[in-house]
């Protein structure tokens, strides 16, 4: 089969659109999900059969015919930067849709507020043509070096400036897909419209489980930088932050950074001025007036609860943290190096959305439960989580953790991150909360997506039938499958 796909792939594409080197077929056999036991060579799932390149929607469409004839798995690939086991393969057969050559900015159009691009434009090459003439996508992901609009949009991704401008799902307009039979689908660029479902919310977040996005037209916004001001204190406990940061969202507020950090993440960020404490931040930009009268807004909520506030930073502190919050391609590079010389986890996180309400309570059941029932709890170098995208009637959690491992690298998901994952996972849902706020499901959180959505899953399973009835779009993500879970558990 390996043969009749590669030869049936010749004639389709030129000699450098078909990539079969054996390191780069590893690589493609797992996202960032599985960074550890990838980078020490101990992978357990199977390598594609190529990564190949499409220039143009027709041959994304001529691809995808040919792979549903013959129920050959695909997974769409962008920048890289999954982190839910999204890129990671669970099929024998199966090639990588990579968007690398889809690589043009089609239009930017400051009259309408608007720019065009092809799926595989990198995030940071759009938002460094907009900065020239005064304008920004506000879309912020700490992968924007590196991450592209087609995984941006597939994967319903959300920027650190999301309190202010919103989600990716707030700035599509419109945008060009393919279906796994070859039919191309565009959506039209327009500011509203009633007529029907709106379509975009199919494709919005399908993770590359339904089809391929070839084109995106996103909102631009102007950008004033030499507005912006930044706010920072230390406070007494998380209970304290969401207060605040609940104040500001309900009396209309946007600032575009809105967070709080429990102690022990807060030592990641701010070792240098944390003082044992929690940490409020927040960043207002935008238009002088609006500016101002969103500092205004925090002033008050923090005065509001100033009981639980111990002290404001400086300013210039919160500014040059987040100058350097960013990762480039090389940092990526040099945490993969540094797993090759260390028995140690950083930053592996689970992130989920609830109401005011909830979000406390899953905090303090998750924290209490991990350290009562995680087996390997002593090997915990830090738990601990932060809230850093906020809405008028709800807020998220990042939990983050970190540990030392003492384990063989391919156990190391099995041992600690599954059971970890699992318990947050759980309290998020019987709480009533999201178990996925923006990273997605992937493959790692799929065996919750009948939890996670419940009697609506009748929906989802419904798209995924009329779009790709031979299954051959990403399998294992989104949609439980019973073969892929030898790979979690």
């Amino acid at each position: 089969m390996r043969e009749e796909v590669l030869e049936v792939l010749k004639g389709m594409l030129s000699p450098d659109q078909i990539n079969i080197n054996e390191d780069d077929l590893y690589d493609a056999a797992a996202d960032r999900y599985k960074k550890y036991a990838k980078a020490r060579k101990v992978l357990n799932v199977p390598m594609p059969i190529a990564i190949v390149y499409p220039k143009n929607t027709d041959e994304v469409s001529k691809i995808l015919s040919y792979c549903n004839e013959k129920r050959i798995n695909v997974i769409p690939r962008g920048g890289k930067t999954a982190t839910e086991g999204g890129l990671e393969n669970w099929k024998e057969e199966t090639i990588v849709l990579d968007a690398l050559n889809l690589n043009r900015i089609i239009k930017i159009d400051p009259y309408n507020m608007q720019a065009t691009v092809e799926a595989g434009v990198a995030l940071q090459s759009l938002e460094d043509e907009l900065r020239k003439i005064g304008y920004t996508t506000g879309h912020s992901p700490q992968s924007k070096p590196v991450a592209k609009f087609g995984g941006l949009v597939a994967t319903r991704s959300i920027g650190q400036f999301s309190t202010l401008y919103g989600g990716i799902e707030d700035m599509v307009v419109g945008l060009e897909c393919v279906f796994p039979d070859g039919h191309i689908s565009r959506i039209k660029n327009v500011s509203r419209r009633a007529g029907g479902p709106d379509i975009r919310h199919i494709i919005i977040g399908n993770e590359g489980t339904l089809c391929y996005i070839t084109e995106v037209t996103v909102k631009i916004f102007k950008h004033h930088p030499e507005n912006n001001r930044f706010f920072g204190y230390l406070i007494k406990d998380v209970d304290t932050g969401i207060k605040i940061l609940r104040e500001v969202m309900v009396n209309g507020y946007r600032p575009s950074v809105a967070r709080t950090y429990s102690e022990e993440d807060a030592a990641q960020h701010f070792y240098h001025f944390y003082e044992n404490k929690c940490i409020l931040i927040f960043m207002a930009e935008g238009q002088e007036n609006l500016v101002e009268a969103t500092s205004q807004g925090i002033l008050e909520a923090v005065e509001k609860f100033k009981d639980g506030v111990i002290k404001q930073v400086d300013s210039s502190l919160i500014e040059n943290w987040f100058n350097h919050l960013n990762w480039s391609q090389k940092d990526i590079d040099d945490e993969i190096e540094g797993m090759l010389e260390n028995d140690y986890h950083a930053g592996f996180t689970t992130e989920i959305s609830a109401d005011w309400e909830t979000i406390p309570k899953i905090y303090k059941n998750v924290m209490e439960r991990v350290r009562k029932e995680f087996p390997r709890a002593h090997d915990l170098t830090m738990l601990g989580g932060h809230s850093s995208h906020s809405y008028i009637n709800g807020t998220n959690m990042y939990f983050v953790y970190n540990y030392e491992i003492h384990c063989a690298p391919e156990d190391e998901l099995r041992i600690y991150h599954h059971p970890l994952q699992t318990i947050i996972v759980e309290e998020t849902l019987r709480l009533g909360g999201s178990m996925c706020h923006h990273h997605g499901i992937g493959k790692y959180r799929s065996e919750w997506t009948r939890d996670e959505h419940g009697t609506a899953y009748y929906m989802l399973e419904k798209l995924k039938e009329a779009y790709d009835p031979n299954g051959i779009m990403n399998f294992g993500t989104i949609f439980p499958q019973e073969e892929g879970m030898k790979y979690i558990k």
